[in-house]
This record gives C-alpha cells, sequence and structure tokens, in this order.
C-alpha cells in the first residue's frame, strides 16, 4: 500500500494509568490488581514523571489537550497525590491552558474532602463507575460500593464539578427494560452531563468469561434494553455521539476519548498503558509493562527497558482509523483519513464501496460515517477495512 507522511499532526493527549483497585470485578479485563498492601503512592507519581520525561523526544514543542486518570482506581490515591502528578505533568509538558482533565473515581472511595482535593488539584471533570443504583444488580456485578453510595458520590460530584460523566452497564442478570431504565433516569435526575452506558460483555480471562452468571438477558432481550435505554436519554435530551457515549450539551462531551475515536494522538504512562505517535515518516504504537512492581522498578533503572514501540504496518492503518473513526455517530471527514494515516481514500476505494454496497457505510464522500445499521453491526462495518495481508 503506498503511504505518504501524515500531512498534519492530530491532537495531542495524556493518559495516565494507575493499576489499583479495592476489588477486582468478575467482569473486568483491565490491567488491575487488587491492593494487598499499603500503596506506594509517592514512589508511584515519581515512576509516572520519569516515564513521562522519557516520552518527552517523542513530543518536544507539542501541546497536551486532554489529561485522563484512568485505572483500576484513581480515587484509591489521594488528593495530595492527584496535585504532585498534575503538578509534575505541568513542570515536564506544555498543558494548554483550557486542558479537559479526568479523573475515575469509585464510589467506594467516596470522601466529600477527598473530591474536593481532587478539584482543587485541577481535575475539572470526574468520572464515576456507578454501573447501577440497585443493591442486587451491584452485587451480582461484584462492586465494593453500595446503593446509597453510589448515590451520593454523584450528588457530591454533581455539586462539585461543572462535567461529571456517570458509567452505566445494563444486560444485568435478571435485569429488566424498566430496571435499566430506571439507573438511567436516577443519573439523569442528578443532573450530571455525560452519561456512559455499555452493556455487560464476558470477556476472555475474567472469572465472568470463565463462568457467567446465570439468568443473564438473552440477545433479543439484551437488545429491548438497549433501544429503551438509548430512548430514555434521547427523551432526556442526551444526544449519542458515540456508541456508548451520550451528552446533554456538545460542550459536555468526553474531549479525551474523542480524540482517541478521531485517530489523534497520546501519550500512555503508567503500568500497562498504551500510546499513540505519530511522527514524521509513521505512527508507533507504546506499550508500558503491564505488573507495577516491574513498571517502578525498570523506572528506577532503565525507563526505555519498561517501554515497547512498535510501527504501525502501513497495511493496517485505514483498519486502525476506521475502527475508532466509525463508533462516532456523525463519523469524521474523509480527508483525515490522509492527513492523520497518510494513507488516501482512493487506496482503499474497493473495501469503500463494498461497505457502502452492504449499506453500512453512508455515501457521502465528504465523511467516513456508519448507517444507522452499521452502528447497529459495527464489528461488521469495521471488518470491511482489515488488510488481507
Amino acid at each position: 500500500m503506498l503511504k505518504q507522511p501524515p500531512t498534519s499532526l492530530p491532537p495531542l493527549s495524556l493518559y495516565v494509568h494507575i493499576p489499583w483497585c479495592i476489588k477486582k470485578c468478575p467482569y473486568c479485563d483491565f490491567n488491575s490488581h487488587q491492593i494487598k498492601s499499603e500503596l506506594g503512592e509517592h514512589a508511584y507519581i515519581e515512576a509516572l514523571l520519569t516515564d513521562l520525561q522519557s516520552e518527552l523526544p517523542y513530543i518536544w514543542g507539542r501541546s497536551i489537550e486532554t489529561v485522563f486518570i484512568g485505572g483500576g482506581t484513581p480515587s484509591v490515591f489521594g488528593a495530595d497525590s492527584i496535585e504532585r502528578l498534575l503538578s509534575g505533568i505541568r513542570a515536564l509538558t506544555k498543558l494548554s491552558p483550557q486542558a479537559e482533565i479526568t479523573l475515575e473515581a469509585n464510589p467506594g472511595t467516596f470522601e466529600y474532602r477527598k473530591f474536593q482535593g481532587y478539584r482543587d488539584a485541577g481535575i475539572n471533570r470526574l468520572s464515576i463507575g456507578v454501573q447501577s443504583f440497585e443493591a442486587d444488580k451491584l452485587k451480582a456485578l461484584g462492586r465494593v460500593h453500595s446503593a446509597d453510595e453510589a448515590r451520593q458520590a454523584v450528588a457530591v460530584a454533581a455539586g462539585l464539578f461543572e462535567r461529571v460523566n456517570v458509567d452505566l452497564m445494563y444486560a444485568l442478570p435478571r435485569q429488566t427494560v424498566q430496571a435499566a431504565c430506571k439507573d438511567v433516569q436516577t443519573a439523569i435526575d442528578f443532573g450530571v452531563g455525560h452519561i456512559s452506558a455499555y452493556q455487560l460483555t464476558l470477556e476472555p480471562n475474567t472469572p465472568f468469561g470463565h463462568t457467567p452468571p446465570s439468568e443473564l438477558p438473552d440477545d433479543e432481550a439484551a437488545q429491548d434494553i438497549e433501544e429503551a435505554v438509548h430512548a430514555s436519554l434521547a427523551a432526556a435530551g442526551f444526544v449519542q455521539y458515540e456508541t456508548s457515549a451520550f451528552a446533554r450539551q456538545h460542550s459536555h462531551r468526553a474531549r479525551h476519548n474523542l480524540n482517541y475515536w478521531q485517530f489523534g494522538d497520546y501519550v500512555g504512562i503508567g503500568a500497562g498503558a498504551h500510546g499513540k505517535i505519530s511522527c514524521h515518516s509513521h505512527i508507533e504504537r507504546t506499550v508500558r509493562r503491564r505488573h507495577p512492581d516491574e513498571y517502578m522498578r525498570a523506572m528506577q533503572n532503565n525507563p526505555q527497558a519498561a517501554i515497547e514501540r512498535k510501527t504501525v504496518a502501513a497495511e493496517d492503518l485505514p483498519f486502525e482509523f476506521m475502527m475508532n473513526a466509525l463508533r462516532l455517530t456523525d463519523g469524521v471527514p474523509s480527508a483525515w483519513l490522509q492527513e492523520r494515516t497518510g494513507v488516501a481514500a482512493a487506496h482503499i476505494s474497493r473495501q469503500i464501496e463494498a461497505a457502502c454496497a452492504k449499506g453500512l457505510l453512508d455515501t457521502h464522500p465528504a465523511y467516513f460515517r456508519a448507517t444507522p445499521l452499521g452502528r447497529r453491526f459495527l464489528n461488521d462495518l469495521v471488518q470491511c477495512f482489515l488488510s488481507e495481508r
């Protein structure tokens, strides 16, 4: 496949991974580790900043537009640790004054002063992993927080932060359409501006993947629940702008996640963190060592030994681009393919025509955008762009 250098560098984000949880949920396949001893918060923050410093030659002069602190459960760290982290990021990088800075929080770690401390440290968007406001559903999911803690955390967050996201899961064990919609309505009633609604999936190499919970809704029932959840959000004025993301106003959209979906660049620091960086002649993917102890030892002794860098093959770039961009309801300008990958749309004209012929891809030449059918069968649409090596 003929490829030119990307014609412009996309926006740059920073992802920070904090890998510890109070308890690992049975459906989770993220790089997270249950806390078994006292957390060395200071040592880990120092490792993160060493990691970031080692990445500076690859992003020199570029402004960081968003920061996302994810996990794991970042809210197991105290506000003073988050303040040290953000101060270090500001000292090392060109952090935009208007940067969106998100922290993920679990209601089981909720304390008013801690949430207030996060805000004072510079966090301006809080993402709360509620999953459900019903006690029996939380128990079925193995969550550490109660329904009351979930309500309290969201209520306080909505009062402290201008931008709050609530994560919800649906198609849970023994869940009805009415119960799923009640969860959604509860979140809406708190006045939050963003809701992420996901169907429970059974990932390989998780306890639920090995032993699924009983009484899960079948495919038809799960589809009914999804349609009802989406309808409830639409009726409340939330616009679905991505497969699982709904915003009350355009300004409440997750800028960090949008950068992923629009094939932007991001530095990933922390144990197991992934990154994507556009260079003058190619695009690199990076990944850090997964285990926190190994990661911190490497950062003390030889930071580059903890980082694997791999150039994305030119023939894989259209698939990677479409896998992200087609999640967006409005899609992306078709010109972005060449601007952000160096691959011209003409080189994948056959795949584009095939996706359009199946009714999965909008035929408008100025955009890559899934049709309603394509959004429903997104995997089938994205498969059209797999390389045939």
